[in-house]
């Protein structure tokens, strides 16, 4: 029987959520065929087939945290030439930690003809509490703690995805602080005739994204600067220019515009486009403008970036666009395009929002928030009330590097080449 370990991904990634498995204990595999799909802090990872082979055992249940380098499933090579380590593998012993250690991979459940009856009062726990592998789920740290302090893993009330015991879990227990268990939580809910509570692990791109927000918000002192902005010959613009963008096979949103002029009005104020260290005592200005932009994907929220977007033209930003939009609602974004950017945008329009005050994507120096395009009546030159698409834009700045008069000024500058979008071709190379 062959083992397959989970690869080095990269970037320091040292596990992964197993997001969905693509076969079964039994299927049959060929060579560079996907078998499962696994989130890391960055994106949705798939992994392939090493080999023609069949399935014999899967490890790592879906939902469940795969370590790199440890087993993450087992098969049988096509041309039958296996050894059969289940035989050779002693059968563990009834009511034993069949933990194997720091790989963090279980071992296979007890045959039924060696597990001894339980003990009463243990019987519903253990029901309960089992895990798709026969036992009760909990980390090898866990396992570890209970030892540690001689207790046994079925006396603890596991808060998470199918019993799984916390290390929250036993802490309370040992502490006498049970009421803050999430399962004594459950529990009181229960008897004011509530719901239970669905209690859901925070993983992958959403913890990632946890953190780099709690970071931002409590490092970074922000601040706010509301616009609103005539896109009305903008929209005009793009309607004259959809059908030859669409004769290249790409769709033209208001999204490339919008990162051609920041591109442009950066070249005036090169402060918006630069960053400090984190000795927070040198200011680095960026040789390139690497717009991000948030997308609400399948994984989560990810920031794929366009590189040099000073050097593009509107349509190569509308193709890297396309191209990374899909890539991120699908949660298969290259870690590349994760990277290096330098300013962001967040679309919060496409969703039907008017005013958001968004977090700076750390440790660029500022990101600004689009809301929707709204049809409103404005007075023109002559002072003849007129219908006017005007779409609100809501700044958030880091105050150590930007002032007021910084970003009102980038601002006028951007919302310039956005209100008489021809000016933009006077300053193209």
């Amino acid at each position: 029987m062959t083992e397959f370990k989970l690869p080095d991904i990269g970037e320091g990634i040292v596990e992964c959520e197993v997001v969905e498995w693509r076969i079964a204990e039994g299927d049959a595999i060929e060579e560079d065929q996907p078998v499962v799909e696994v989130m890391t802090d960055k994106a949705l990872v798939e992994i392939t087939a090493p080999e023609a082979g069949r399935v014999t055992k899967l490890h790592v249940p879906k939902g469940e945290i795969a370590k790199v380098h440890a087993p993450l499933f087992a098969y049988q090579t096509a041309d039958g030439e296996t050894e059969n380590a289940e035989a050779s593998a002693p059968s563990p012993q009834a009511g034993a930690d069949t933990d194997t250690g720091a790989s963090g991979v279980e071992a296979p459940a007890p045959r039924a003809g060696n597990v001894c009856p339980a003990e009463p009062g243990h019987a519903d726990r253990a029901a309960a509490g089992q895990g798709p592998h026969g036992r009760i789920p909990a980390s090898p740290a866990v396992r570890r703690l209970v030892r540690e302090h001689d207790l046994r893993l079925e006396d603890v009330p596991g808060s998470g995805k199918d019993g799984r015991v916390l290390k929250e879990d036993v802490l309370a227990l040992i502490e006498g602080g049970r009421a803050i268990a999430s399962g004594d939580i459950r529990g009181e809910r229960r008897d004011e005739g509530q719901q239970d509570i669905r209690v859901e692990p925070l993983r992958g791109v959403r913890a990632a994204m946890a953190r780099q927000m709690v970071a931002a918000a409590s490092t970074i002192p922000h601040f706010q600067y509301g616009e609103e902005i005539d896109v009305t010959a903008l929209l005009a613009l793009r309607e004259r220019l959809k059908p030859r963008a669409e004769a290249r096979e790409i769709k033209l949103t208001l999204m490339p515009f919008f990162m051609k002029a920041m591109a442009l009005a950066i070249r005036d104020y090169p402060l918006l486009n630069s960053r400090l260290n984190e000795a927070g005592d040198e200011i680095h200005y960026l040789p390139s403008c690497n717009i991000g932009m948030a997308v609400d994907g399948r994984a989560g929220l990810m920031v794929p970036n366009v590189k040099g977007v000073e050097g593009l033209s509107l349509l190569d930003v509308a193709g890297e666009i396309q191209r990374l939009t899909g890539a991120a609602r699908e949660g298969r974004v290259a870690q590349a395009d994760l990277q290096g950017g330098t300013i962001s945008i967040s679309n919060i329009g496409a969703l039907g929002g008017t005013y958001a005050a968004p977090i700076i994507n750390a440790p660029e120096a500022a990101i600004v928030a689009i809301g929707k395009s709204q049809w409103l009546p404005r007075f023109d030159e002559a002072g003849e009330v007129t219908r006017r698409a005007i779409m609100t834009v809501t700044w958030a700045g880091d105050h150590r590097l930007l002032d007021g008069g910084t970003i009102a000024r980038f601002c006028n500058a951007w919302k310039g080449y956005l209100e008489d979008p021809e000016t933009m071709l006077l300053e193209l190379s």
